[in-house]
């Protein structure tokens, strides 16, 4: 498991049930969307292990690191994440985020992650495979403030039709 010195629980903890797993994933959300590499961080083990897209990343500070460079390439980001199936210590995720590059571009990112996390409910691995479509502005479905969580009222991914 972790080799923390100091353990810091992060609820909801394993063994998941279908609310705590939901829970989990939106929690997962909402810390994503503040676009802030330190609070991102802190729900990951300090040697959780990540695969994203091609890249691997080890550690807490490599985590801080890949997310700084992440951001500052992606502007504007909104990210929705959906429950998609969980056992006792395990979640699967697809989720869909929308940014726009330096040239102005946008883009709607779609993906799909696999996280595995400890009796503190930290994740100690995430697997992530995702896929960039470029989008006219005009087709953008994520609207609310940036660096903000999305509004209980906002649709989710299946509401979408995404």
């Amino acid at each position: 498991m972790t080799t923390t010195s100091a353990i810091t629980s992060k609820p909801p903890v394993p063994p998941f049930t279908d609310e705590s797993a939901a829970q989990k994933v939106r929690l997962a959300e909402n810390a994503w969307n503040t676009c802030d590499p330190q609070v991102v961080s802190q729900a990951y083990s300090v040697d959780s292990i990540w695969r994203n897209r091609s890249v691997f990343v080890t550690g807490r500070a490599q985590i801080v690191e890949f997310l700084s460079g992440k951001w500052d390439r992606e502007h504007e980001y909104r990210l929705i994440k959906e429950l998609w199936a969980h056992s006792n210590d395990r979640i699967a995720a697809r989720f869909a985020y929308e940014y726009r590059d330096d040239s102005g571009q946008w883009f709607r990112a779609y993906g799909n992650e696999n996280w595995l996390f400890d009796e503190h409910g930290l994740m100690t691995h995430r697997h992530a495979s995702i896929n960039d479509v470029p989008i006219d502005e005009g087709e953008r479905k994520f609207f609310w403030d940036q660096n903000a969580p999305r509004p209980a009222d906002h649709p989710s991914l299946s509401d979408l039709g995404l």
